[in-house]
């Protein structure tokens, strides 16, 4: 199963050595940078990375410049994980597995049950609440998580035909995965607290601006 490994940062110069350093040899890499202003890029150039870069400014759109590059070449899978070292890169096996062996279309990994208990930042819990209701509401499935390691095959990612640039991404995929029949599995997965400071949990702008876009996702893709 040749999988694809989607990495957006912006900003990640101490938290990406460690990162890029632990990930299995045997995945294709994409660092998907977001116009970062330190060496996030020359780094992950180094330790051999791709790179695609976006400079307008997104969660999603980093994410989608890096399917744009997987198109010529498509994997089996693709994987997004965060370049923060908040994910344990051991719990890719359990993202794997399902998309393996036929379970799943897209696996989430789900961190309320195995995470630290101080990973999550308030925000981040009351986001993931608001979200994870509204879901619920509009659709009657329980998502327990917004969570940011998510694996899915490359043709169930082409059929939900993604396009929000923003921090509306998970949103999007979560809900259109819902609409479209794609079979949808969370699995526990380990999270910790980031490397540096987070530019959205960790600023009062960044939440609103965040939670904005995750409101407007939840409409629009309802």
């Amino acid at each position: 199963m040749r999988t694809a490994l989607l990495i957006p940062v912006l900003d990640e110069e101490l938290a990406l050595p460690v990162v890029l350093a632990e990930l299995p040899s045997d995945h294709r890499v994409i660092v998907c940078d977001n116009g970062s202003t330190d060496r996030s890029v020359a780094i992950a150039r180094e330790l051999g990375a791709e790179v695609v870069c976006e400079p307008k400014r997104g969660y999603g759109g980093a994410v989608l410049a890096g399917i744009a590059l997987l198109a010529a070449d498509p994997p089996d899978v693709v994987v997004v994980l965060d370049g923060d070292h908040s994910i344990w890169v051991e719990d890719l096996a359990a993202i794997l597995a399902p998309l393996r062996e036929g379970r799943a279309d897209l696996v989430i990994g789900e961190r309320l049950t195995l995470g630290d208990r101080d990973s999550l930042t308030a925000p981040q819990r009351f986001g993931n609440r608001l979200a994870t209701a509204i879901i619920h509401a509009q659709t009657g499935h329980r998502y327990r998580d917004m969570g940011p390691l998510r694996g899915i095959r490359w043709g169930a990612l082409m059929d939900l035909d993604m396009g929000d640039p923003t921090w509306g991404w998970n949103v999007e995929m979560q809900l259109k995965a819902l609409r479209s029949g794609v079979r949808v599995l969370e699995v526990p997965v380990r999270y910790r607290a980031r490397i540096g400071t987070s530019k959205i949990s960790g600023t009062v702008g960044g939440v609103a601006r965040a939670g904005a876009r995750i409101l407007w996702a939840c409409w629009k893709y309802r």
